[in-house]
Formats: structure tokens, sequence, C-alpha cells
């Protein structure tokens, strides 16, 4: 007896709403043991505060998954259209990425 389990398939529906998308540029991402928060906002020029516009509460491992998604989606995205450069070329320098001084769980990315 075969045991090869068959790929399970998940529709997914998309509602006109959700379909539109949020425009983000900025993320401030927390963490605790058993969950990760990112906060995605928007800045804006001349603006001295950001609305979180979606809040996405995922475990750990969901998150590591995710990370893992986005990286194979990048490598496909630079093979086809070309490496993504990142603003600034100081090697040492997080890009995009600054530490929280009130809270070492708190990361901000942005562009």
């Amino acid at each position: 007896m075969e045991s090869n389990p068959k790929p399970q398939q998940i529709n997914v529906e998309l509602g006109e709403k959700e379909a539109e998308g949020i425009y983000s540029n900025l993320v401030m991402i927390s963490h605790s043991s058993a969950e990760c928060i990112m906060d995605f906002t928007r800045m804006l020029p001349g603006t001295p505060k950001a609305k979180v516009f979606a809040r996405i509460i995922m475990t750990p491992q969901h998150v590591k998954s995710f990370l893992h998604a986005l990286q194979d989606n990048i490598k496909k995205y630079e093979k086809q259209f070309g490496e993504i450069k990142l603003h600034g070329n100081d090697k040492q320098k997080s890009h995009g990425f600054q530490s929280d001084s009130n809270n070492n769980n708190n990361k901000d990315i942005s562009s």
C-alpha cells in the first residue's frame, strides 16, 4: 500500500476591499516568546506621526516560514527583473532596520 499523501488544495477568497491592498513603507516589529507582531504603517514627508493600517500577529514558526517564502520570492523577482538596490552603500549599516532604544524587541523596517 502506498502512503504518499496528496497535497491539500486550499481555496482562498479575496474580498473586494482586501483586493485593493494597503501601501506600507514602514513596518514596526515586536515579539514575545509566543508571537510576533507586525504593524504596517506609512510615513509621509512632513508628517510627524504614522498610522497603523494593518497589524499582523503570527507565531514565530509562521514568521520563519514567511521569511523563507519572501526570500524565495525575492530570488525569483531578481532573476526576472534584476537586483533590488537598497539605499546607501555602507555594508556595516543594517539597511532599513533601526533598533528602538526603548525596547530591544522592536525593529522598524522602512524604505
